[in-house]
């Protein structure tokens, strides 16, 4: 799919953004742990989520989907039967890297296969623990296809050398099978999505500071989960809004939970005029409606962005670049290694695709160095694949001189259906 984004003078309206794509997967996956029926409601179906929910089905899950609502019929922790061939996550790297802490303990052999992009993730980081827990894995030089001979699995205590909500969520969902107590510690602490959720089903837990201690003799209790609009999917809207004089938005009803809201944090640094009201708790997470009140000046400071800020904004590197580049200064991005192994790699197609429309970003071994403010120019551009890119290019193309042309725009269903429908309803810019 092409993409055809031309300029726009402001953003107006009240939206919201569809569910949030990791409490999804959550949902989905602890859902279907649980000894009764659990409905979801504003499940985000989009392809990464619907391959997890896929799977589950493959595993035996009877699990219900209408749109945004999901009614997950709980298998228990012992109900899951043995698939008929292999799981196939699609590009759902959260898929790929979640699910092994389930089947590493059923009584039955499995193996997870993806596409080229998913397959190249590395997986020894999800391996190793597992493997100290007990696990049968084996993979393709570290990577997927993964083969997983479930077995009886004990309790560790592991410190992750690299903040990964989705390693953490990983070694939790074996520990739920244990024998003993299993802990996970962290430096800096990353989304806790899959701890929220493990404590609003009540499962036998402790959480201190940034060690998770579960145990094995836990049962998880269905209960209703109602997701969140995605920050990561309002992020490309609210960025729209600061970079457009004369913008008003509201996005209502999304999910702010701390570990989330690194975005907010940079903003306000930066001197960004950004108010959350309506904050309440829903099943546990935060939420908040968010309201842009002030678009883009001089007053708003370049970024910067250090390793410890990079967990809780992890997927708003792109976007967030894109806004650097019209800010007066420069801007650094530091510590973010890990972008080079997402659906692509981020550092580096971001900096490309910027630099081709009249950006000056110099690409660094783990991160960027933003010089700002520049003109960007209408241009042919790339998504490489990679859903965040294509947003952030589509975002870009709104305040650039003349027509761009994103190549490659389908990725953009992996985690925000919808999007282009959306973006024109309030700018009416897209093509």
């Amino acid at each position: 799919m092409i993409l055809k984004i031309t300029p726009a003078k402001s953003i107006q309206g009240i939206i919201e953004v569809p569910g949030d794509k990791s409490i999804s997967h959550r949902a989905l996956i602890f859902g279907s742990l649980c000894e009764g029926q659990v409905k979801i409601t504003n499940f985000l179906p989009a392809e990464d989520c619907l391959s997890t929910l896929e799977c589950l089905r493959e595993l035996g899950v009877n699990i219900e989907q209408s749109g945004t609502d999901v009614t997950v019929h709980g298998a228990g922790k012992y109900g899951f039967r043995a698939p008929a061939g292999p799981l196939d996550v699609g590009n759902s790297g959260t898929t790929l890297r979640i699910l092994p802490g389930l089947l590493a303990a059923q009584p039955f052999e499995s193996t997870l296969i993806g596409d080229d992009s998913v397959s190249k993730r590395p997986m020894d980081r999800i391996i190793k623990p597992l493997s100290l827990m007990g696990a049968n894995i084996q993979s393709v030089e570290g990577h997927a296809p993964i083969n997983i001979k479930g077995t009886q699995l004990s309790a560790i205590n592991y410190q992750l050398p690299v903040a990964s909500a989705q390693v953490k969520s990983a070694i939790l969902l074996a520990g739920l099978f244990a024998e003993g107590q299993t802990s996970v510690s962290e430096e800096f602490k990353s989304r806790d999505h899959t701890e929220r959720m493990l404590s609003y089903l009540d499962a036998d837990s402790e959480f201190a500071g940034t060690t998770y201690t579960i145990s094995g003799n836990s049962t998880l209790k269905a209960k209703p989960i109602t997701v969140p609009g995605d920050i990561s999917s309002a992020a490309f809207f609210l960025i729209a809004a600061l970079l457009m004089p004369n913008s008003k938005l509201t996005i209502k009803a999304v999910g702010v939970n701390p570990t989330r809201t690194g975005l907010f944090d940079a903003l306000k640094d930066a001197g960004a005029g950004i108010v959350m009201t309506n904050k309440r708790l829903v099943n546990n997470e935060p939420v908040a409606d968010i309201k842009i009140s002030q678009s883009l000046s001089t007053t708003i400071k370049p970024l910067m962005i250090e390793a410890k800020d990079i967990p809780g904004l992890v997927d708003e590197i792109p976007i967030l670049a894109v806004l650097a580049t019209q800010l007066d200064g420069t801007s650094v991005i530091s510590g973010a290694g890990e972008l080079r192994v997402k659906e692509s790699d981020r550092l580096k197609s971001i900096a490309t695709q910027l630099n081709s429309m009249g950006a000056n970003i110099e690409e660094k071994p783990d991160g960027l160095v933003i010089n700002g403010p520049t003109k960007l120019k209408g241009a042919e551009v790339d998504s490489g694949g990679d859903h965040r890119i294509a947003m952030s290019l589509a975002i870009a193309g709104l305040i650039a001189e003349g027509q761009t042309v994103i190549n490659n725009a389908e990725c953009i269903n992996i985690s925000f259906p919808g999007f282009k429908e959306l973006l024109d309803g309030v700018v009416g810019s897209i093509i």
